[in-house]
């Protein structure tokens, strides 16, 4: 698949079945998050695979973390939330590890982290893969941040989910690209 292929063209697809990506898939994936742009070479970013039984370990982190954030929440939203990890044969947690840094604030060290996960998707759709970046407010909890084994400075960007597509991805629309792109005049 050629690259701008790939860029133009790529989708989320939610619905996915197994198998998982294959060892050699899951070289290649994270080896195009590994080169996301990266001032400093800091490397702001680690990866976390979950899959068979620890999907479902993951899903009762995540209704622990619904319960600590409302005492009343609902019998449908905790299933819900232990159901997310089962959408998928594979999901793998984009972690951002923030530094204090001189010359490279931590900002551009999380939008890094961001390009790494959408290697991630590029890498996955160019393989036939299917994939899909979801997060929600859960993955930000420090419960969940705890239960993963997050340090102090790093924190859950993307939780991604890849597998088998069960149908043929969408098309991706065209987008009017004039609604995005101007030009800057210069100062007045």
């Amino acid at each position: 698949m050629q690259a701008l292929d790939a860029l133009l063209n790529r989708v989320s697809v939610p619905r996915l079945l197994e198998p998982a990506p294959t060892p050699e898939q899951r070289e290649v994936l994270f080896a195009a998050a590994m080169r996301a742009p990266d001032h400093g070479h800091l490397q702001p970013w680690r990866f976390l695979t979950v899959e068979g039984a620890a999907r479902e370990q993951m899903g009762e982190l995540l209704a622990e973390a619904a319960r600590l954030q409302d005492s009343e929440v609902s019998e449908a939203a905790l299933d819900k939330a232990r159901n997310g990890p089962l959408r998928a044969p594979l999901v793998v947690v984009v972690i951002a590890r923030l530094q204090d840094h001189v010359k490279y604030p931590k900002s551009e060290q999380l939008l890094a982290a961001g390009c790494a996960a959408h290697g991630i998707l590029l890498a996955a759709y160019a393989q036939g893969i299917g994939a899909v970046w979801r997060t929600g407010e859960l993955a930000y909890s420090p419960h969940v941040a705890k239960g993963l084994g997050l340090a102090e400075g790093e924190e859950v960007i993307a939780f991604l989910y890849l597998g088998t597509p069960q149908k043929e991805p969408r098309v991706a629309e065209k987008v009017d690209l004039a609604e995005f792109v101007s030009a800057w005049p210069g100062k007045s």
